[in-house]
């Protein structure tokens, strides 16, 4: 029969005939337990379960695996997160998480683990940024394990996340967005492209406008939906992640006269393709009126660049290559961050803090020339003798 040990609140261990150690923590009639192989493992891991119990921990989570608390974490959160956020969650899990530490036990689940599964990503060659979802996803499932009394403390908060790399910001300057527009001219996607650099709208934003935020007289485009990506027919759109998100932009007048072209191309389109047309109202549609395929967009960007000789760059570097030639030209920080849907200032500055830097040089000198004291010579009044003053006529 194994040998049991029992030390004053540490539960209990005992001896298998294999030479491991199991020890045993009971609370109100419950026992968990866990194969070791050594005492001191043993002992140490009663201690950092009854850690765990007067931290708040109750055995039903803590005997969960953390892929089944995962599985019923997903769920609850599907009425409060949007579904893109939701379906990146369960990516990161099933793809990232589950394989590595989905067995494991809530009560069983320390820093460790978690640090090792990121270095591990990092070794892979994974991205920064993915990694660094790795840890957002479990930092907010585990914290909604610790609300629930599932463990004690969220163990996540002990592991040093990995930073993302710092991406260099790629951006056409002047020349470079006119040699990509003089390539892309009479092109039937040339309208998206136009309107991106004008404006700074997101890709997601610009595939969801409707003709009908258009408003010709005011000049004026609203922004108040995104496309949602796989959507499906009925279902193709998501609001703004913000409500600084939800936003109207003036246009100059010849983005206008670009739009009113566009608009007689797609009436042209709509008969010809007659029956096959799916009407959704959209400014920039498929040949068949369908919501514009992120995919085909982004190839037939990446042609025209190379087309146009230009640097590589992406579709969303066109946003921050429109807020640099506003910066650029001299337009408040508080309009470019209005027109960009930043919910703060501060973001904007954050992002293009160095742009705004560079134009440091050109204030300073402005400033200069400004204060630059300029001599003037003065010229005394000539005073006339009293004998002439009669011949002055007098007003």
């Amino acid at each position: 029969m194994a040998q049991k040990y029992r030390g004053k609140n540490e539960g209990s261990i005992s001896k298998r005939p294999n030479g491991s150690w199991r020890a045993q923590v009971y609370l109100k009639g419950d026992r968990l337990s866990k194969d070791l192989p050594t005492k001191a493992d043993a002992l140490a891991w009663l201690r950092e379960t009854r850690n765990k119990l007067d931290q708040g921990m109750n055995f039903g989570g803590a005997q969960s695996s953390l892929s089944d608390f995962l599985d019923g974490w997903f769920v609850m959160i599907e009425t409060s997160l949007r579904p893109r956020t939701v379906e990146q969650y369960k990516s990161i899990g099933r793809l990232h998480i589950n394989p590595a530490l989905g067995r494991i036990r809530l009560i069983d689940l320390n820093p460790e683990h978690i640090q090792r599964l990121y270095q591990s990503k990092i070794k892979a060659g994974v991205g920064h940024r993915t990694v660094e979802m790795i840890h957002v996803t479990l930092h907010r499932a585990l914290d909604h394990a610790v609300k629930l009394g599932l463990i004690g403390r969220n163990p996540t908060d002990a592991t040093t996340p990995v930073r993302p790399e710092a991406k260099e910001t790629m951006i056409y300057d002047e020349s470079q967005v006119n040699q990509f527009l003089i390539t892309v001219e009479g092109d039937r996607l040339e309208p998206i492209y136009h309107l991106a650099i004008a404006t700074g709208m997101r890709q997601s934003e610009l595939l969801g406008l409707l003709w009908s935020d258009l408003d010709w007289q005011r000049r004026t485009i609203t922004v108040q939906r995104q496309l949602k990506r796989g959507g499906k027919k009925g279902d193709y759109f998501t609001p703004p992640k913000t409500r600084s998100g939800r936003r109207s932009i003036l246009l100059g007048s010849k983005t206008i006269e670009k739009l009113r072209e566009h608009y007689n191309q797609q009436l042209f389109e709509r008969r010809k393709m007659g029956d096959r047309w799916q009407e959704n109202n959209l400014i920039f549609p498929s040949s068949v009126g369908t919501p514009l395929d992120q995919y085909n967009l982004y190839h037939h960007f990446k042609s025209t660049i190379q087309r146009a000789g230009l640097p590589d760059i992406r579709f969303h570097d066109l946003r921050h290559t429109a807020a640099s030639l506003m910066l650029n030209h001299g337009i408040p920080v508080i309009i470019v961050s209005r027109r960009l849907g930043h919910s703060k200032v501060s973001i904007t500055l954050d992002i293009y803090g160095h742009l705004i830097q560079e134009m440091q040089n050109e204030a300073a000198e402005l400033i200069d020339e400004l204060m630059n004291p300029i001599k003037v010579e003065l010229i005394a009044p000539q005073l006339h003798h009293p004998a002439e003053m009669s011949e002055i006529p007098a007003y």
